[in-house]
């Protein structure tokens, strides 16, 4: 019996707890299949929360219109006007986000307020662990060991040494390391320790690295990339804590977006990535799943048991020195330039702004201005490069790319780059336990139709955030948000602050005891 090890540290500071390559199949960032889906499908939502009356919409209409105006007035923008089509697109995509954020509030209600003060310590008291089930070699240790076939393209083998965390990067510092971010399953499986009497239980496939090696592969059947999804379900079955709750206090932790694991019975992703309907496993589709907890880089909007969590980044400290020597670089690091853009172009995608961008980006007049890092190049598979540019930059772009979330969201965050949103999917909808609700202190939104429409330079925009709004927003950033942002090293001695890995344990935990 295991359990994961050290979940309750006292917390002297406070944490707020609220590719590679890029692969070929291009899908839509419309967010219209999102509000088609929880309109139409009833069990999108739990219970009465997200029947909405009338008043109740036109509140949050009111809500998110004030929003609205106050970044407009901030970034220089104006009030949209939109014909009756328009209006009733709108609605719709109101009703849809509200569904969204009632289901962010539930998974909010989960969060262990420990983690915010000094008692974090004593509330793990009571023999409160987490059972980690020991699989057979092939659900796991074996798929790490097909590296070397993982993709056709490169030899994924480096990014698991140093148990996941990939080659140390000197250069950088302490704590530094070429992480994959594909990388979760075995940073989140090699954090255990011994104890007795659990009460959540741990599932440790790595089900992100099981239907990678299928990914990019030809003439692979449907049925043999959910072989062992389904071979798992049938090993776990035969386990007594299974049925006890019917998998209610047991969590997955899945290195790979939701929707690789949701191809439906119809041989499709419900219409998320039309270039390739066989996409991904069925794995998330499957009725035996749909109690447990499943923790993911990108959760799907509609399921309440899919909470999101931090892509792993470069850094995972070793101790609060660590964190505090990276917080004073951070902060004190000189920003040469006002925005920074590392990813490629979406020319195929007509839905997609980084074509836009990109051109905002390389045609100011000033040339301090913005710098593009271009990914398509190979610029971004080094690590220095990436973090150097967000060390530089105020402001770091953040369009959707193959889907909504993107790994340098938070490699731009713990570097104090302040990132900018043109999709609320990309950060705001996914990770409730490890960014806080108040958007407006960490990040800015601009709308991306409204963007195309105004014809305005987003470079532009954001030069008229003030110089004291960007220093007061970067503060929060380094010394509120990063601690939690980052996955300590398995043999970490942090104690001062809580890791992301922290925060999600505890939560977990939390999230058990009210059953």
């Amino acid at each position: 019996m295991y359990t994961f090890g050290n979940t309750c540290r006292e917390s002297e500071t406070r944490s707020t707890t609220l590719p590679t390559k890029e692969h070929p199949n291009s899908i839509s960032n419309n967010n219209s299949y999102i509000i088609k889906q929880i309109i139409e499908i009833p069990e999108a939502s739990n219970s009465s929360e997200s029947i909405m009356n009338e008043k109740t919409i036109n509140d949050y209409y009111d809500s998110s219109k004030e929003t609205t105006v106050k970044l407009g007035d901030e970034v220089g923008g104006g009030a949209i006007k939109m014909g009756s089509r328009e209006e009733e697109d709108h609605r719709e995509e109101i009703i849809a986000m509200k569904a969204i954020e009632e289901q962010l509030r539930e998974q909010r209600s989960w969060i262990n307020n420990n983690n915010n003060n000094n008692n974090g310590a004593a509330e793990c008291g009571g023999g409160r662990g987490i059972y980690v089930y020991e699989l057979p070699a092939k659900f796991n240790k074996e798929l790490v060991e097909q590296c070397g076939e993982m993709v056709p393209w490169m030899d994924f083998c480096k990014y698991f040494s140093n148990e996941g965390l990939g080659e140390q990067i000197p250069e950088l510092g302490d704590g530094w390391y070429n992480t994959h971010q594909y990388a979760l399953e075995p940073i989140f499986h090699s954090r255990v320790y011994n104890q007795e009497e659990a009460k959540l239980f741990y599932v440790p496939y790595y089900g992100g690295l099981d239907i990678l090696r299928w990914h990019f592969k030809n003439n692979v059947t449907n049925e043999l990339k959910d072989s062992l999804g389904l071979e798992l379900i049938q090993w776990l079955s035969a386990q007594k804590p299974w049925a006890q709750n019917s998998g209610k206090d047991h969590v997955f932790v899945l290195g790979k977006i939701s929707w690789d694991f949701r191809r439906n019975a119809n041989g499709n992703n419900n219409g998320y990535n039309s270039n390739n309907p066989s996409w991904g496993t069925k794995f998330l589709e499957l009725h035996q799943l749909q109690n447990p907890i499943k923790l993911l880089i990108e959760r799907q909007p509609w399921h309440q048991n899919d909470v999101g969590i931090p892509h792993p980044t470069f850094f995972h400290p070793h101790s609060d020195d660590d964190i505090f020597a990276w917080q004073w670089k951070a902060i004190r690091s000189q920003r040469k330039y006002l925005v920074g853009f590392a990813g490629g172009a979406r020319p195929d995608s007509s839905e997609n702004i980084r074509s836009l961008l990109i051109d905002h980006c390389t045609t100011t007049e000033d040339r301090r201005l913005c710098r593009h890092v271009n990914c398509t190049t190979g610029d971004c598979d080094r690590p220095k490069a990436v973090i150097e540019l967000f060390l530089e930059s105020e402001f770091c772009l953040q369009p959707p790319g193959d889907s909504p979330t993107r790994k340098s969201v938070f490699d731009s965050l713990i570097s104090g780059c302040i990132p900018v949103f043109f999709d609320p999917f990309t950060a705001y909808y996914q990770y409730p336990w490890h960014l806080p609700e108040d958007h407006g202190k960490y990040s800015v939104m601009i709308d991306k139709k409204e963007l195309k429409r105004s014809g305005e330079n987003v470079v532009k925009k954001l030069e008229g955030i003030s110089l004291e709004k960007r220093e007061e927003m970067r503060s929060y950033i380094i010394y509120e948000l990063m601690p939690g942002l980052v996955y300590g090293d398995s043999n970490n001695v942090i104690e001062k602050f809580q890791d992301a890995y922290h925060i999600a344990i505890n939560n977990l935990l939390q999230r058990v005891s009210m059953l």
